[in-house]
């Protein structure tokens, strides 16, 4: 029996929102997606100087929150990621670990001062919750601009690559399932 893919809101996420992004998981992985009561914001990873959340620090904390039967863990958060070395990240995951994290912070429209579009937002999310999660499972960046595993810089190109994954990425992932 194939072990669980937890969801762990960190603060308040719409319910709406974290059931689509499980749905995306158990679509994409083929393991049960179990949604985890939410957790405050992640305080302990705040970074005064630079006013963001530190991902790495993130992804620690989620390790030691895995339940028994879990495959994998992740944090969906509202707040700005960032890494020491990069300005900001969408998420991050522990290659070929436990844990990865994603937020919707830079996924909303409003962050570009543009209407909000929850079918936009949502579809980001579940692309960046797959996305995480293959490196989690040891998926490395692909060249295929159209994979799902395809590194994305900015906004623009979460919305350019699909929510599948490319052959080569789908071969490699099956075997580490």
């Amino acid at each position: 029996m194939k072990k669980t893919i937890y969801v762990l809101p960190l603060g308040v996420i719409e319910p709406t929102l974290l059931a689509e992004i499980s749905r995306g998981i158990n679509l994409a992985f083929g393991y049960q997606v179990e949604i985890m009561a939410i957790t405050t914001n992640p305080s302990y990873a705040f970074e005064a100087r630079r006013q963001q959340y530190y991902s790495g620090k993130i992804l620690e904390k989620l390790t030691q929150k895995l339940p028994s039967d879990s495959a994998k863990i992740i944090g969906v958060t509202s707040v700005d990621l960032a890494t020491p070395v990069l300005t900001f990240v969408f998420g991050e995951a522990q290659l070929n670990g436990a844990a990865s994290v994603i937020s919707i912070n830079r996924l909303r429209q409003e962050f570009y001062e543009l209407l909000p579009n929850q079918k936009l937002l949502t579809c980001r999310a579940v692309k960046e919750a797959i996305h995480e999660l293959g490196h989690s499972f040891g998926l490395l960046h692909c060249d295929d601009s159209e994979c799902v595993m395809h590194f994305s810089s900015n906004i623009t190109g979460i919305d350019q690559k699909d929510v599948n994954f490319c052959t080569k990425c789908l071969q490699i992932l099956q075997n580490q399932i």
